[in-house]
């Protein structure tokens, strides 16, 4: 039981930075909670909180253990809900938003099967490649592909994901291979519109350090599959992930530039609203999806179809 709260304390002031705010929702002093965290971190052994007198904030071995503790935190609370009504089955509308080209190959061909298993659950998907607001704009999850920025939003990683710069012969025969992310700035680069994500830029490993760029282009898009579509047609380099555009380097319609500058995999998540008690309904759609993602198979598949039904499915 001591872990317990000190993991649900941990998790509290993360969400809320404020030890205040924690104590005052549960009715206990500061202080309280403050020893809570202090016994968790002196059990680990490091440091999750950096605390000061003006705010605080996670440490990096804080921001790993709060993923795992949010997970443990909400499975106990779907194990409870799953029997404090008798067993009571997945019911209700689950709203969930994703970026459009992935939501296309990624999560529309998985709202099916997850139908058939929960037939009492209604679904509206949402395909969008603007960070869409899922607490103001209420919905129950959100699959967003790339780096999490920091918020008081619940990330889960579902799978990795690799990005990389491609372009088509054509182009590069044309205009030259780019030795360099610097190079990038004496070429047309097809980039997502601000209004979209990869706010930060395109990320490559440069001396051994993370950099963003952000490169400049005539032709820029909201759509990630229109800038795929362009860069089919010769217009330009464009950053796109493995997902997509691995297909087409392997039958040589695009060819991939600047490998070994290439970042570090980042994640495809489900993000969810900061909220104490999820319904069960939310909790099976990402345990479903993140089951799906884990299967090796499924991306070799490519297009996101069971292998039972990819005929005339399309490339």
């Amino acid at each position: 039981m001591d872990r317990l709260k000190q993991m649900e304390a941990f998790a509290a002031v993360a969400a809320k930075g404020s030890l205040t705010a924690v104590a005052g929702s549960e009715g206990v002093a500061p202080a309280v909670i403050g020893r809570r965290i202090d016994a968790l971190e002196e059990r680990l052994g490091v440091k999750l909180l950096r605390r000061t007198t003006r705010r605080i904030t996670l440490t990096h071995e804080g921001s790993a253990f709060l993923e795992h503790c949010q997970r443990i935190l909400a499975d106990m609370a779907s194990a409870e809900a799953s029997v404090s009504a008798g067993g009571v089955k997945a019911s209700g509308h689950l709203r969930v938003t994703a970026p459009g080209g992935f939501g296309r190959r990624h999560v529309a061909p998985l709202v099916p099967g997850f139908f058939a298993q929960h037939p009492e659950v209604s679904i509206s998907l949402n395909l969008s490649d603007r960070v869409v607001d899922i607490v103001n704009e209420g919905y129950d999850c959100a699959i967003r592909v790339g780096d999490m920025p920091d918020s008081n939003l619940v990330s889960v990683r579902l799978a990795d994901n690799r990005r990389q710069c491609v372009a088509a012969p054509a182009y590069l025969e044309k205009a030259g291979v780019p030795a360099k992310p610097a190079d990038l700035a004496r070429h047309r680069c097809l980039t997502l519109s601000s209004e979209a994500s990869q706010t930060r830029g395109w990320a490559f490993r440069i001396d051994g350090e993370l950099v963003h760029v952000r490169p400049q282009g005539p032709l820029d898009c909201s759509d990630g599959q229109v800038l795929h579509q362009w860069c089919l047609a010769g217009l330009g380099i464009a950053w796109r992930s493995t997902w997509e555009v691995e297909r087409d380097i392997a039958e040589g319609r695009l060819s991939e530039v600047l490998a070994e500058y290439a970042a570090p995999p980042n994640g495809i998540f489900a993000v969810l609203p900061q909220r104490k008690h999820l319904p069960l309904r939310v909790r099976l759609w990402v345990d479903f999806v993140k089951q799906r993602y884990g299967d090796a198979a499924y991306w070799h598949r490519g297009d996101g179809e069971p292998a039972s039904g990819r005929a005339g499915a399309a490339a």
